[in-house]
């Protein structure tokens, strides 16, 4: 099976001009699937640690650089390493997952599939008794810019998806400037930073075992495609 990878946004349609005009955006797919016995990073399926997350689009799964979101303010400098996720304690345990998608992208579904319910470090270890999933730009232990999950009391092996409310529709929509850039030499862009945080409760310190998938899916809009008056037909799509 052959792999591409190039520049979108990506359209498809079987009819490029006219009143029967089909085009529509792809849909596209990042994903994390973190094992939390794998404690060793740029392992298959590591699964984060104390103080540190996953980078998706890693293969192996890597630690994650947590940037500074920028509201779109360039630098010349590039951006900032946020603070780093809150260490483990003994009743809670931050994991997560960050994404880095285009800007303005529309974010359709965030999903979390657990596979085997987290257990901790205990001599005799115990399942945690609730997760929190926080979807936010940064590091987040409260409500998330672009989605809502309900807290997760006595996780099951099953699939949970986030809603969106109020301003996360707007955000969630057409995503943030976050992060610019770093080539050298090119024209600044701009990324968005979408951070999946997992708060969850345990008995004790740290995770011994544990399986889950985090799935971001959006659609990377067009954002130089003029209006309804000016649209520009022709071999720009």
């Amino acid at each position: 099976m052959g792999r591409s990878t190039f520049e979108g946004p990506i359209l498809a349609a079987d009819n490029r001009f006219g009143p029967q005009r089909d085009a529509g955006y792809v849909l596209l797919t990042q994903q994390a699937f973190l094992d939390f016995s794998v404690t060793t990073a740029n392992t298959a399926n590591y699964g984060g640690g104390s103080g540190q997350f996953v980078a998706t689009n890693n293969i192996p799964n890597s630690n994650a650089t947590i940037w500074t979101p920028q509201n779109g303010s360039y630098n010349t400098t590039g951006p900032t390493v946020a603070t780093a996720p809150t260490a483990d304690a003994t009743t809670t345990v931050y994991r997560g997952v960050s994404f880095l998608i285009p800007q303005g992208s529309n974010i359709t579904d965030v999903i979390l599939d657990i596979g085997v319910i987290p257990k901790d470090t205990a001599g005799t270890p115990l399942a945690v008794t609730a997760i929190q999933p926080y979807v936010s730009n940064n590091f987040a232990t409260s409500t998330g810019v672009y989605a809502t999950f309900a807290n997760i009391s006595s996780p099951a092996t099953q699939r949970y998806t986030a809603t969106f409310v109020g301003t996360q529709l707007d955000y969630s929509y057409g995503t943030l400037q976050d992060v610019q850039n770093l080539q050298p030499g090119q024209q600044p862009t701009w990324f968005s930073q979408v951070v999946v945080t997992l708060k969850m409760t345990t008995s004790t310190a740290g995770l011994s075992s544990g399986q889950l998938a985090v799935t971001l899916k959006y659609a990377q809009q067009d954002l130089n495609i003029g209006n309804t008056t000016t649209y520009p037909y022709g071999n720009f799509d």
